[in-house]
């Protein structure tokens, strides 16, 4: 039987071609994932294993300090001080002691457009330390030309960021940290090592006064690199200088292990992407096994005759599966050891494709793992050996005299029935999950474990019940075929009817493709809807202002633009954390009077004249939550700072973004914001006056800082939909590899569909039936076959949409769902363009057989 199976092999090359190719692509997403993933690992591993090798010992402030935007700013956090360095130093075994200053600034390039300004965690600030045992030299940053910054004017840059600003020697380089544009003149570029800096971010240098000055107070510091002598044990001189120092506020940590932390805290990130990945290959599989499995339910029928008589000449049933098994098993290597080659170029691309959208990964070389190899073949080999079970135990069943009679066996009535009652069972439960999930305006986990079983059970109810389904929908797309095509569109509608569970498998690869895009589709165009009318409700500000790091504004600004010419109105935001009753949200800080100017609140009681010191106005939303109406007193906790206040509700108002959940007065609420700063500011430009030009007005008056954005209303809300097109351009990609299998799909059916019609072909040609109408007939069973694979993938994907679509509610209230009816059409083009361009090869083949051969063909 093993010889059986090798003959089997070799003599259907081409018949396999098809489900060669789906493993292989299947294998390639999963083993590019994995070594994707095994070599960034490595990479942030070694790029900070090799950015702290002169750090024997570090010593860190628990929390960084908030920074401060101007050059002499005395309100400061405490970080580490004098006092802590000396102790330090002083300790038997230091021979160095590096004192570091951190923070971050946004760059301007030198023709004045910011620098990485939606990626603020990579804009990297420290101080320049020169060393007298490296030549007076920072031994972090080597240097590449110029010389380290030594005065309060003087800036150095990495070397990378220097080139994509445009800045030279000499240069007068403008950067922000939470306010105006600040400049200093560039007298150095730097190597730098630091992952996040290699991977794109930009890195600022300054000497150590200037640092203390723009991020803390003169004498402090955020971290201590200690080198020791040789032959020190640093794990015992870490905890010797643990004990000399506070037991608080302060981490001691040897060199080695912080390492280690500084890569975990991002491989973690990096991590649940490859998790992300690993669901859109096991997808891609999953498509795949049905290409398999239809291939296999074809071969087995096609060699019915020979199965009968190795069954005929003493071949059990068990040898005639094991001999299946094998065929499969030897496929499913050699297309998972291809796949796995080919995994490897994705795994090289996927880096600098991803870095190209922000995403910072560092440079490193392939790891190639034994683990990754392993599990892509045994994913690629399992799935094809499980896909072809069925057909080999379905072919052991087949009586011998029967085999030896008929070729194409028609399923039992029995067997149909069977299916049929299982798929109705799926799909009843699955629908009834998901009408109740739809009823629920909550994201809690329950509902969305109800919202993934009811998704599962719905699909696997239509794949199961995708049989049933064909006759109705085919012979509608047949009518259609047959009006305008004749014979050729009856004979095709007849073809794709003969087998309905070859027509149904080969049709739910497609569907379950477009379902998932679909539901994507649907789900994020409704989400796109909701946020840009979300963005702007309730906002009668033409212009908002705000910081691109996230970090702030400083509330001296609100006067600024308040002076700008055409400015009618302002109002300054600020926001802080709220803590109610185990509900975690945020609170919004502002002047009553002043918001009533920018904003449009709707409220079911109270006003905006009701906000008082001590009241808060709630929104519908979280006083519904939390059972509070107005005249409720309720303890509340602003945080960061942890401080339980009694707050009584003046009010409650429709849900809008610009509040928020809360709403208190400035002076209630600035005080617990991070670092004493602003949220945003909103601006009203003079009634009549035409708004063109006010933004730069308003970022002259503010210094051209890099930093700040001026968004009007139609950008605000355009930011939001550009978050929602590159989440879905992303998902697309990821499943278009699915899509491509199912094609592939379609294609090896149609071509083995010929084979097996040979004496069938032949025969109509004999009758009259010429090249033109053999094409056509071929191309129009795959068109309908498309066609019910995508009317059953976009039908199901609006309806998983819609039903779990609800649950979004909870995060955006103006969510309703949207069809994005222009998609639709264009996923039903697509399925009728993959339906003629599948055919193609399988037309031109049944076109090119000789007319006698054919008909005499067993």
């Amino acid at each position: 039987m093993l010889r059986t199976a090798l003959r089997n092999v070799f003599a259907h090359k081409t018949r396999l071609s098809m489900t060669v190719l789906a493993v292989m692509l299947g294998v390639a997403f999963i083993s590019g994932t994995l070594v994707f993933s095994d070599s960034v690992v490595s990479a942030y591993r070694g790029a900070y294993t090799k950015n702290l090798k002169d750090v024997d010992v570090s010593v860190q402030a628990e929390s960084e300090p908030a920074s401060s935007g101007t050059e002499a700013d005395d309100d400061r956090s405490t970080a580490l001080t004098s006092a802590v360095v000396d102790k330090v130093r002083a300790a038997p075994g230091v021979t160095s002691v590096r004192p570091i200053v951190n923070g971050s600034v946004t760059l301007a390039a030198k023709d004045g457009r910011p620098l990485n300004a939606e990626t603020s965690w990579e804009n990297l600030a420290t101080n320049y330390v020169p060393d007298t045992r490296h030549g007076g030299e920072d031994s972090r940053f080597p240097l590449r030309a110029g010389r380290g910054p030594s005065g309060g004017t003087e800036i150095a840059l990495d070397r990378r960021t220097a080139e994509k600003a445009g800045y030279a020697l000499g240069d007068t380089v403008r950067f922000a940290i939470d306010g105006p544009a600040l400049s200093k003149k560039l007298v150095g570029i730097v190597d730098a090592d630091d992952p996040r800096v290699t991977a794109g971010g930009s890195l600022a240098l300054f000497d150590t006064k200037t640092a203390q000055q723009l991020f803390l107070q003169a004498g402090q510091v955020d971290e201590l690199a200690i080198g020791s002598a040789p032959g020190t044990d640093n794990r015992a001189l870490t905890h010797e200088i643990r004990e000399l120092l506070p037991t608080s506020g302060v981490t001691v940590t040897d060199g080695a292990r912080l390492a280690r932390d500084q890569a975990e805290e991002i491989v973690e990130g990096t991590k649940e992407f490859t998790r992300i990945l690993m669901v859109f290959a096991g997808i891609a599989l999953f498509v795949g096994a049905f290409l398999i499995a239809n291939t296999f339910t074809m071969l087995v029928a096609q060699r019915g005759r020979e199965t009968a008589l190795l069954r005929a000449v003493g071949a059990s049933r068990r040898q005639v599966v094991r001999a299946v098994l094998i065929e499969a098993g030897l496929l499913g290597l050699v297309s998972s050891a291809v796949g796995f080659v080919l995994g490897l170029g994705i795994a090289t691309v996927l880096r600098p494709l991803l870095n190209t959208s922000g995403a910072g990964l560092p440079a490193g070389p392939l790891v190639v793992s034994t683990s990754a190899l392993v599990w892509s073949l045994v994913t690629g080999v399992g799935v094809t050996v499980l896909a072809a079970w069925l057909p080999s135990r379905n072919a052991a069943k087949v009586a011998p005299v029967e085999a030896l009679s008929n070729v194409d066996q028609t399923p039992r009535q029995r067997s149909m029935v069977l299916r049929n009652s299982h798929g109705a069972l799926f799909t009843t439960a699955g629908v009834l999950i998901l009408l109740y999930v739809s009823t629920q305006k909550d994201g809690a986990d329950d509902n969305l474990m109800a919202a993934v079983l009811g998704s599962v059970l719905t699909l696997t109810g239509m794949i199961v019940l995708a049989p049933l389904l064909s006759r109705p929908l085919v012979r509608l797309a047949g009518a259609l075929a047959t009006r305008l095509f004749g014979v050729s569109g009856k004979l095709a509608k007849e073809n794709a009817l003969r087998n309905p569970r070859r027509t149904a498998a080969t049709a739910s690869a497609l569907m379950i493709g477009l379902t998932l895009i679909t539901a994507l589709s649907v789900a994020g165009h409704s989400m796109d809807a909701a946020l840009k009318d979300e963005a702007v409700r309730g906002m009668t500000a033409d212009y908002k202002v705000t910081n691109t790091a996230f970090e702030g504004l400083d509330p001296a600004l609100g006067a600024k633009v308040a002076g700008v010419p055409g400015v009618a109105a302002t109002a300054s935001v600020a926001s802080a954390g709220l803590e109610v009753d185990g509900t975690f949200t945020s609170i919004t800080g502002a002047d009553p009077q002043q918001l009533s100017k920018v904003a449009d609140l709707r409220f079911s009681s109270g006003s905006l004249k009701d906000l008082a010191s001590g009241k808060v106005l709630l929104s519908d939303k979280l006083a519904e939550q939390k059972g509070l109406s107005r005249g409720d007193t309720f303890e509340g906790m602003l945080f960061p700072d942890g401080q339980h206040r009694q707050l009584t509700v003046a009010g409650v108002y429709q849900y809008t973004r610009v509040v928020g959940d809360a709403l208190g007065t400035m002076g209630d609420i600035l005080p617990h914001t991070e670092g004493g700063k602003l949220d945003s500011i909103l601006v009203k430009a003079v009634s009549g006056r035409n708004t063109g030009g006010l933004d730069q007005d308003i970022r002259q008056a503010l210094g051209n800082s890099p930093l700040l954005q001026v968004q009007n209303q139609e950008q605000l809300a355009k930011a939001e939909s550009d978050t929602i097109a590159v989440m879905l351009n992303m998902m697309y990609g990821l499943l278009g590899m699915a899509v491509v299998i199912a094609v592939l799909g379609v294609i090896n059916t149609l071509a083995m569909s010929v084979i097996e019609r040979t004496r069938e072909i032949g025969l109509l040609r004999a009758i009259g039936l010429d090249n033109r109408g053999i094409k056509q007939m071929v191309r129009l069973e795959s068109v309908v076959i498309s066609l019910f694979g995508a009317v059953l993938g976009i039908g199901t994907g609006i309806f998983l949409a819609w039903a779990c679509g609800s649950l979004a509610r909870s995060s955006l209230t103006m969510y309703q769902t949207v069809l994005p009816w222009h998609l639709t059409g264009l996923f039903l083009l697509l399925a009728l363009t993959v339906g003629v361009l599948a055919a193609v090869w399988p037309a031109r083949r049944a076109t090119r057989l000789n007319m006698l051969r054919a008909i005499n063909a067993q």
